[in-house]
């Protein structure tokens, strides 16, 4: 057997490879589906990903027998350690083929971010709360939705050898758009449908910059006190509008307002993981004509909501939880007449108690488990 080498990359061609570490790692899973290369170098480019302006961030890639078999990344994120403590650093990307790269793998984040005065060792946070948060715990049957993590069965064992315990779990759910809705999910929506105060409105795309800030406003104000949260800046929303900018459709986002005011928006986007799937993370020579056919084509199959909110005034009460349900059912709708079966609403944190009362009671039910995991290191 060859000798596991860890390198730090610092150069593109070097990025390559850890996007392309994922072919080794899941060579066997039927499941995997590997992104295209565009959007991953996209994410992890220091010049491309504004998160890399308030964070310090290093790459290493396992290589054995020169081929790359495993990846992660340390990250010291300034805007997290002003919410959530001064000593805390960040892993990401954690990739491995073996146990024996996944150990040096995490030993080598571990020792960069000790050297950095560091005190707890926390993730997978790939690199935020906007992008892939965790590894898969449960749920390996079915293949990841886009923005969404996957995993081995083999990463929470590896993990918990190196002294990792849980921090905290979030659930993805799945909804067969096809089944009836509950009569009693409709009569909580007639609540938010008959209050003259409150509308709702899809976004409106010939103002798309001035929606994205009201959509900003509303999501730092309702999650502010969700664990793990990290405010974006105006770079990251402005670099996350561009890039779903050609995903996002009116009839699929929804905005509500009482007295006029937003105090809530869903948005839902398709599961561009399921039109790229046979592409082998390729756009050239022609993968980047068969993903503009398909997306272009105007018709839907399986969506995901990746992002919903609704201001704290309301999060506690029935009008927060029946605007909640009104945007889903409208957007549920919207995406069945254009075909759409299947929908995941996630990541939800596992305490989230209200937000899981919401999905359960429309017919969700979870399917996938992901989770994060942290430890001391000094």
């Amino acid at each position: 057997m060859s000798d596991i080498i860890i390198k730090e990359i610092t150069d593109v061609k070097g990025l390559k490879d850890f996007v392309n570490a994922t072919r080794q790692v899941y060579a066997n899973d039927p499941n995997w589906i590997q992104p295209l290369m565009m959007e991953r170098m996209d994410a992890i480019r220091r010049d491309k990903n504004p998160y890399y302006e308030h964070a310090e961030v290093a790459h290493w890639v396992a290589y054995e027998g020169g081929k790359p078999v495993g990846r992660i990344t340390a990250q010291i994120d300034e805007l997290a350690q002003e919410k959530w403590g001064p000593n805390l650093g960040h892993f990401g990307f954690f990739e491995a083929t073996t146990k024996d790269v996944a150990d040096k793998l995490l030993s080598t984040a571990e020792g960069w971010l000790k050297a950095r005065g560091m005190k707890r060792m926390q993730g997978p946070w790939s690199l935020n709360t906007a992008e892939e948060v965790g590894t898969l715990i449960k749920g390996f049957d079915t293949p990841p939705v886009f923005m969404m993590p996957h995993g081995r069965p083999e990463y929470d064992g590896w993990l918990k050898g190196q002294g990792f315990d849980k921090a905290k779990d979030m659930h993805a759910f799945r909804l067969d758009l096809n089944m009836p809705v509950p009569e009693r999910a409709k009569r909580i929506v007639k609540m938010a449908e008959k209050n003259k105060r409150t509308t709702m409105r899809e976004v409106d795309m010939k103002r798309f910059d001035e929606e994205v800030a009201t959509v900003l406003d509303i999501y730092n104000e309702a999650w502010s006190e969700n664990w793990g949260y990290v405010p974006f800046t105006k770079h990251e929303v402005e670099h996350g509008a561009k890039a779903l900018k050609p995903v996002v459709k009116p009839y699929r986002t929804m905005i509500c307002e009482y007295d006029g005011e937003p105090v809530a928006f869903m948005l839902t986007i398709p599961d561009v993981n399921h039109k790229i799937r046979d592409l082998d993370g390729k756009l050239l020579p022609f993968g980047w004509a068969k993903v503009a056919w398909r997306m272009m084509n105007g018709k839907e199959d399986r969506c995901r909501v990746p992002l919903m909110g609704v201001r704290k005034k309301f999060q506690k009460g029935p009008l927060g939880a029946a605007m909640a349900m009104w945007m889903i059912q409208v957007s549920q709708k919207n995406v069945m007449d254009r075909g759409a079966y299947f929908g995941e609403l996630g990541w939800i944190l596992e305490d989230n108690e209200g937000m899981i009362s919401i999905l359960e009671e429309i017919g969700c039910e979870i399917y996938k488990t992901y989770r994060v995991y942290e430890k001391a290191i000094g």
